[in-house]
């Protein structure tokens, strides 16, 4: 690629381009994954949709695939030779509380949604880690703390502007480009680039929610609990429960530094009464060594899962249960909890059902609804060899369940699972056979192959 090519994008951009050997280039690219490290021909740092769409069509022009990356969270692969937009720079955020909505640009992270929601009194469908990019997670679906209440993220989506492979800037929506938005809600980046997006928000203030810890010696009784407990709550609760390997770091504190624990997370959208009440049985399952469930504003909703906000090395991987049944908590424990060899960092079983399992008031291409419960598998490299060594060690917790599962992940937690048949499993079949024909129409080049696309073979898959 010639300079004065070059310096011709650079005219069109309000951000910067850089290409390899540029200082910066891996700052603006960085994955929150530290495994993965892309190698691009040209980054451009987009400021806005027009800076967006000359990329795009500079890339069309000299056959260049394309990525996105915003936060870094949805990485999942190496992307080599490609052109990759950085809408990290994209900061716009809206709020309209007289139609409850806010207006989301593409750089813009849950956190800061949240906070300016708030002093309206009201809250978006965001995820349990308020750093990740809203608008990559809302695209993959969405399953947040308040989720049986309210549903999918991408369920609430009311319009989104998405520069499509032909460099075109649209707007997407239930009356306009139908087809396109129901692919773009739930297909993730597999059809364009989205820029903004406008979402419903809703009235939660506050909430009764957070974590109880409990000793990793009383895994199968927490779990087990756990199972009989959660399938009869009703849908203004959300929980998970996770078999969590804690290091020994000092911003732990004492009681959970370097332990094998049981973390219940819940998120009950009513009152303290009512929550204390439906919580009681899970107290009483076994000792906590730390109960730090109560109430809480909206604004505090990280704390309910703790996640990393730090970028970490880490393999991950996803499954959905078609039932939970008491086999399959006993598989769980015997492959993932304290006894086993080596487990994995964290093991979490997310409840899903209520308002998870209905069709939106318009339709989506969301996966998952007919699931019971969620599974996610997090195993951090070792100083060795991760392919040789990691890999085995989920895939093993992956297989030991695999009786009791539909064969998908939601397309968020797919994680590792890039190959072509693993991807279309995140789908019923009939789902993934209209997204592969609007893939054909929007994108017939496969422009957008990266991570988990739909129906072209990722070089990168495992």
């Amino acid at each position: 690629m010639s300079l004065p090519d070059l310096d011709g994008l650079r005219q069109q951009v309000s951000g910067p381009v850089l290409t390899p050997g540029d200082p910066g280039l891996d700052r603006e690219v960085a994955p929150f994954n530290l495994t993965i490290r892309h190698r691009p021909a040209v980054v451009v740092g987009a400021t806005g949709a027009a800076d967006v769409a000359a990329a795009v069509g500079f890339a069309r022009r000299y056959g260049l695939p394309v990525a996105v990356h915003a936060t870094g969270h949805g990485s999942v692969a190496p992307v080599a030779g490609a052109l990759i937009v950085n809408t990290g720079r994209m900061r716009g955020l809206t709020v309209d509380p007289a139609t409850r909505t806010a207006r989301v640009e593409a750089g813009v992270t849950w956190a800061e949604v949240i906070e300016a929601a708030a002093p309206y009194g009201l809250a978006p469908l965001c995820g349990s880690a308020p750093s990740v990019g809203a608008v990559g997670y809302t695209l993959g679906g969405g399953l947040g703390p308040i989720a049986r209440t309210y549903g999918f993220a991408a369920d609430h989506v009311r319009s989104l502007e998405v520069v499509t492979a032909d460099g075109r800037t649209r707007i997407a929506d239930a009356g306009t480009e139908p087809d396109l938005f129901w692919a773009l809600r739930g297909g993730k980046g597999d059809f364009g680039i989205v820029t903004a997006m406008t979402i419903g928000l809703f009235p939660v203030a506050s909430l009764y929610g957070g974590g109880i810890f409990y000793a990793g010696e009383d895994s199968a009784r927490v779990l087990h609990a756990y199972r009989a407990w959660s399938r009869d709550l009703p849908e203004s609760t959300t929980t998970s429960v996770a078999l969590l390997r804690l290091p020994p770091v000092d911003e732990l504190p004492p009681p959970l530094r370097g332990r094998f624990v049981v973390h219940l997370r819940v998120a009950h959208v009513g009152d303290q009464a009512e929550g204390e009440r439906l919580l009681a049985p899970m107290r009483s399952a076994a000792p906590p060594i730390i109960d730090m469930v109560g109430m809480m504003p909206y604004t505090a909703i990280g704390a309910i899962h703790n996640d990393p906000t730090d970028p970490m090395p880490v393999w991950e991987r996803g499954a959905l249960f078609r039932e939970l049944t008491e086999d399959a908590v006993q598989a769980l424990v015997d492959v993932a909890g304290p006894g086993a060899e080596a487990p994995p960092h964290m093991v979490e079983v997310r409840h899903l059902g209520g308002a998870l399992a209905r069709a939106p008031q318009v339709p989506n291409a969301v996966g998952g609804r007919d699931a019971a419960y969620s599974l996610l598998v997090l195993a951090p490299p070792p100083p060795q060899d991760m392919a040789a060594l990691v890999r085995p060690l989920g895939e093993r917790v992956i297989d030991a369940v695999r009786p009791w599962t539909t064969g998908g992940a939601l397309l968020n937690f797919q994680g590792a699972a890039t190959a072509p048949e693993q991807v279309a499993a995140a789908w019923p079949p009939d789902v993934h056979r209209r997204l592969t024909e609007l893939k054909a129409v929007y994108d017939p080049a496969g422009m957008f192959r990266f991570g988990h696309s739909i129906g072209i073979p990722n070089p990168t898959a495992d």
